[in-house]
């Protein structure tokens, strides 16, 4: 019961990741508001609150508490009424978890406008609104914890993701910067990769031989197999874990590193175009990062 007398906001909970992540919360003692607008992958069709209350029915099965939500978190008046709904309901919030999202596959030459601001307006913005709703009540109780969903898409790359790779990275830098900025209140943010085959992932597509092994690779990995890490990290057991940056895969876990200086050139009277031809280029090309994606990094299969 790590999450005893906890009040916790799962967004993107009517199914895949975020409905384990809720089932895992409620089951380690915490109430959970179950948001999910019941749309499609792509974040089309009416409103539905049946995914939602479907994870609401299970935990309570389970003996656990739970309320559903149906509010957009793509929205800054609709993320504010999850927020409330959670202290209206129980009194206090504890725990945000930042899962919702939807996929708008497209190579980047053919991306439209649409797709690019709808993928940013539900992961990158759905996550500030969402996390800035509940930052006062962190505030001023002295203590809270964000879990927020980034992605290996973001932090190594992938084809045909520009939109979701952009706002993934941008998740991560939002959870560095809460946890910079809210440390002294006693709140802690971090990020968790998750590997899981989804009605997300299942969308990605697969032609090549290879991208064929990786989906393949992906299918191993179900849903619930990244709970427990946001369960650990939304607990006091992670009170000293702030601003980092987690994968969950099958088995494995891992810790990412993040962005830093690897190589340095001098030149005591300034750079010049063709100095940094010939003297940097040369210095740092052996550095440059592969031009790879997160199926090339991550070649084994799930253990």
């Amino acid at each position: 019961m790590m999450l005893e007398g906890k009040v916790a906001v799962v967004t993107g909970a009517g199914g895949g990741i975020g409905r384990e992540i809720a089932l895992a919360m409620a089951l380690a003692g915490a109430s959970v508001v179950v948001n999910d607008i019941g749309a499609s992958l792509t974040g089309e069709g009416p409103t539905s609150a049946t995914p939602g209350e479907q994870t609401v029915a299970i935990i309570a099965q389970r003996g656990g508490q739970a309320v559903v939500n149906t509010d957009s978190v793509a929205d800054w008046s609709s993320a504010q009424r999850i927020v409330a709904q959670a202290v209206d309901t129980y009194g206090h919030i504890d725990i945000v978890v930042n899962n919702a999202g939807i996929l708008r596959d497209q190579i980047f030459h053919k991306m439209s406008p649409e797709e690019w601001l709808t993928v940013v307006g539900v992961h990158l913005n759905g996550s500030f609104f969402v996390s800035r709703a509940a930052a006062e009540h962190f505030r001023k109780q002295g203590s809270g914890a964000y879990v927020h969903m980034t992605s290996t898409s973001g932090l190594i790359g992938n084809f045909g993701q520009a939109n979701y790779s952009a706002a993934k990275l941008g998740v991560a830098a939002l959870s560095k910067s809460i946890a910079l900025d809210m440390q002294r209140f006693g709140v802690r943010s971090n990020c968790i990769a998750p590997f899981a085959w989804s009605r997300m992932t299942s969308s990605i597509p697969a032609t090549t031989d290879a991208e064929k092994a990786r989906v393949a690779r992906m299918q191993q990995m179900t849903p619930e197999k990244n709970a427990p890490l946001a369960v650990f990290l939304a607990s006091d057991a992670a009170k000293d874990v702030t601003g980092q940056i987690f994968a969950a895969r099958h088995n494995e876990l891992f810790l990412f590193s993040h962005p830093r200086p690897i190589r340095s050139a001098h030149r005591g009277e300034g750079w010049t175009p063709e100095s940094i031809a010939e003297t940097a280029l040369p210095a740092f090309r052996a550095s440059f990062q592969p031009l790879d994606r997160s199926g090339d990094v991550f070649g084994w299969d799930p253990i």
